[in-house]
């Protein structure tokens, strides 16, 4: 991962992302997406994951041109090039460069995910580590917006490091041996993408991705998962508990 993530964070540099110029990723969590976001906090490069549902379940697409239009990105990242195609096409600028994983893009320029993994020289990268500091901007997650336009909180390198040190003082569990998450809370949410992805970075430990969800069309996947894995602990939240039939009021 580390290899990669030098990779990646060395074929960032030719875009000058910056607070002002962030990288927005458009992608549910997959393998590609934890990657590029790992590469993003290496190189301090602040990074907004969007909740694929304003470019997928949206047909106005209003919160996600909010999105675009309040942190102006200089780079986006999509999972789908077919997917994320109409949304991509109604909010953001012709001019902002576009990585796809698959896919592509009629009439706008982009580039594959594989190709930023090509990077062999990554001193660009190395000295861009160095240069982070505590205080420096990890990431943008937006709020719900269910009663008013989404707002952009901050979230900081020092942030996610005294919270997951919290949480190994809180559970010491965590460093008594390589930590197993498997896990389907979404990356766009800090308890997801900060609190469980963290755990897993922060301990050196696992992290299986969870194609199931607390639904009844996909939760027993999320059983076969969990029979299959044995994770260290189950992180979700209280529908993942109902769902399953008990623990509800």
């Amino acid at each position: 991962m580390l290899q990669r993530v030098r990779s990646i964070g060395e074929f960032l540099q030719q875009f000058e992302l910056s607070p002002e110029r962030p990288l927005v990723i458009l992608s549910g969590n997959d393998l590609e997406h934890l990657q590029l976001s790992c590469a993003a906090l290496y190189c301090g490069i602040p990074y907004c994951p969007v909740s694929p549902a304003y470019s997928i379940t949206s047909t106005d697409f209003q919160k996600l041109k909010h999105v675009i239009s309040t942190l102006e990105p200089g780079l986006i990242f999509a999972s789908d090039g077919e997917l994320y195609a109409q949304a991509i096409e109604a909010v953001v600028p012709i001019d902002t460069p576009v990585i796809l994983t698959s896919g592509q893009l009629l009439d706008r320029q982009h580039v594959l995910f594989k190709q930023m993994l090509d990077q062999k020289n990554t001193l660009l990268a190395e000295k861009a580590f160095e240069a982070v500091q505590p205080s420096t901007i990890a990431k943008f997650l937006f709020t719900s917006g269910s009663t008013k336009p989404p707002k952009a909180v901050i979230t900081t390198q020092r942030m996610l490091c005294a919270n997951q040190q919290m949480l190994r003082q809180t559970f010491p569990e965590f460093s008594l041996q390589p930590t197993v998450l498997v896990d389907w809370l979404p990356w766009n949410h800090t308890f997801g993408g900060s609190h469980n992805v963290g755990i897993v970075l922060y301990n050196g430990g696992t992290l299986y991705i969870d194609d199931g969800k607390p639904t009844p069309q996909h939760f027993a996947e999320t059983l076969r998962n969990l029979v299959e894995v044995s994770p260290t602990a189950y992180l979700t939240v209280p529908i993942g508990v109902g769902s399953s039939g008990e623990g509800r009021g």
